[in-house]
């Protein structure tokens, strides 16, 4: 008789300790491969939580370059244009000096001829002192109306004079930085 042996029969019956130490290191190691797995996916889902920090630390480090830049700028334009209000009154201090010194100009009496000298060295040094801060005159007799600087407040054709030519001024107009402070107001020649 022939026996017929098979595979199970040629391998030694599996001691049942053994086997549930094989059973447990295989559960073992399946659950490093998913504990594994669950680090890969948490790292994963780290990344663009990373991402999201740096681009929001890249638009927070623009937002503070931009708030500097404006800073500066405001700086600027308070030293340039802070003292504007004080200017504007003190425009009209010089108008009632430019009066007095017309209405006193003309006058023949010698005590009035030196009060007129001492205003027109207040007023000379007055305007020097309004230029060092930045304050201009604005040109007129003889200029080109340029209605960003100047306000018409009449038109009368004159002859021997070109259209839009200003012929009288009423009041002068000053800028303040490059910036108009106050519109002079002018005549202006209309032959048409």
């Amino acid at each position: 008789m022939s026996e017929v042996t098979s595979e199970k029969d040629n391998t030694e019956p599996i001691n049942p300790e053994v086997e549930t130490e094989i059973n447990d290191k295989q559960e073992d190691s399946a659950e490093e491969t998913t504990e594994a797995e669950e680090n890969i996916a948490e790292l994963k889902a780290k990344e663009p939580k990373e991402e999201d920090f740096k681009e929001k630390y890249y638009y927070l480090a623009a937002e503070m370059e931009n708030l500097r830049k404006r800073f500066d700028r405001e700086k600027q334009n308070l030293l340039k244009y802070g003292s504007e209000k004080i200017l504007s009154g003190l425009l009209e201090v010089m108008d009632n000096l430019d009066r007095t010194s017309d209405a006193i100009a003309i006058d023949e009496d010698e005590k009035i001829k030196n009060v007129f000298t001492g205003i027109e060295m207040v007023k000379k040094q007055f305007v020097e002192v309004l230029k060092t801060n930045g304050l201009e005159q604005v040109e007129t007799l003889g200029q080109k109306f340029d209605p960003n600087i100047h306000e018409a407040i009449a038109a009368q054709p004159t002859e021997g004079k070109g259209n839009d030519e200003i012929i009288t001024e009423f009041q002068k107009g000053y800028t303040l930085n490059g910036r108009l402070l106050r519109a002079a107001k002018v005549v202006i020649v209309n032959n048409d």
